[in-house]
């Protein structure tokens, strides 16, 4: 774009208004040079000045070229240039402009039909009130154009903001996601290893020919965590897997996961209240995924031992994890809280509830219940 063309895109409408001053100062000139200089000097300028001042002052400027127009109508001398400027002026009035065309005709018509009646009744006179309507309506129909293309305009616009909004708020879920996952998968197993890598050190010292078993149990948590972390990558990583959002982990993976703790030296007494029953794919994840952390903090802050108990409802699956605390571990571990964030977003998208803490007695209480109805979407899972 030229630098000609820039500025004749900025002054848009004033070389509109400047053409069209021109051309109804030059049709006044001609209309009205028969009566005299004077009286087309005083009628011009009146025109041209309404044609620039109609979009600063559209109403002020109807009433002047109206008043004009009247005076010359009362005179027997009606001006068809103002008659023209009447025309231009009702095409820049903003609001209800049909209305205001319906009283300036009006006024036109009834002023000339006491100056005038022979000249003003007739078929001819609907030519100077077809003007005006049609400046009205002309007008009328631009601004609902231009209304209708900025309302459009603007809708693209908030549909596009919305649609990135969108895409960033799934960003960040799938980011919170993925998180998560590699927590819940990473940390237990860490936590084991970080454990029984503590036990090698004193078995080393006092019973070295005993230290094979605890470092076979860390080599079996690091290829564990190793095969899950990358079943998580694998399902990153595969562009079929659009309705696998999830690993398949689950309470039938509770067993295992018993196991691994006692192996590493951790008991954990069961309790299980009710007859297992299917759960929904999402609930299930969340109920594995809770136990599995709640069991990995007290094997790293407890006293060796934790209580688990799991209660299957008619309308709930209740988790309950409970651990004596040993204050030293409390205050020498520190972890990085995400675990307990962790938790709750996962009874959360399961619609459950989660609470944590100290019970009063010594002990730390994690305790969950998560619906078994309401996920419409869930493909049902076999409890363990």
């Amino acid at each position: 774009m030229t630098k000609v063309e820039a500025w004749a895109r900025r002054r848009q409408s004033l070389l509109w208004d400047l053409l069209i001053a021109v051309m109804l100062g030059w049709a006044t000139i001609k209309l009205e040079e028969a009566q005299g200089q004077r009286r087309y000097v005083v009628l011009t300028t009146i025109a041209v000045l309404a044609v620039f001042a109609r979009r600063r002052w559209p109403l002020p400027t109807l009433a002047v070229v109206t008043v004009a127009t009247l005076v010359t109508i009362a005179i027997k001398a009606p001006s068809g240039g103002l008659l023209l400027a009447a025309g231009v002026v009702m095409y820049a009035v903003p609001f209800r402009p049909r209305e205001y065309a319906c009283a300036v005709s009006a006024a036109i018509f009834v002023t000339g039909l006491i100056a005038d009646t022979h000249s003003w009744w007739n078929i001819q006179s609907l030519a100077a009130f077809s003007w005006i309507f049609g400046g009205a309506g002309l007008g009328l129909g631009v601004r609902s154009r231009r209304a209708y293309i900025l309302e459009v305009t603007e809708r693209a616009r908030q549909a596009e903001q919305t649609r990135e909004e969108e895409a960033r708020r799934r960003v960040m879920d799938e980011r919170l996601r993925i998180a998560r996952e590699l927590h819940d998968v990473v940390a237990h197993h860490i936590a084991v290893i970080s454990v029984q890598a503590g036990a090698a050190g004193h078995v080393l010292q006092k019973h070295p020919e005993q230290v094979w078993p605890v470092l076979g149990h860390i080599r079996d948590a690091a290829d564990t965590v190793l095969r899950e972390i990358q079943s998580v990558i694998g399902v990153l990583r595969d562009p079929d897997e659009v309705d696998s959002t999830e690993p398949t982990s689950g309470l039938d993976r509770l067993p295992d996961l018993l196991s691994g703790l006692g192996a590493a030296g951790f008991r954990v007494r069961l309790l299980q209240n009710g007859s297992p029953q299917e759960l929904p794919a999402m609930t299930d994840l969340a109920a594995y995924r809770i136990v599995q952390e709640a069991l990995t903090n007290a094997h790293r802050y407890g006293d060796g031992t934790a209580h688990l108990d799991i209660s299957y409802e008619a309308e709930a699956i209740t988790l309950d994890v409970t651990n004596t605390i040993v204050p030293y571990r409390v205050n020498t571990r520190s972890g990085s809280g995400f675990g307990q964030i962790g938790m709750r977003e996962r009874a959360a998208a399961a619609h459950g509830t989660l609470t944590t803490g100290p019970d009063g007695d010594g002990r730390y209480r994690v305790h969950a219940v998560l619906p078994l109805k309401g996920h419409t979407g869930d493909h049902p899972r076999a409890a363990c």
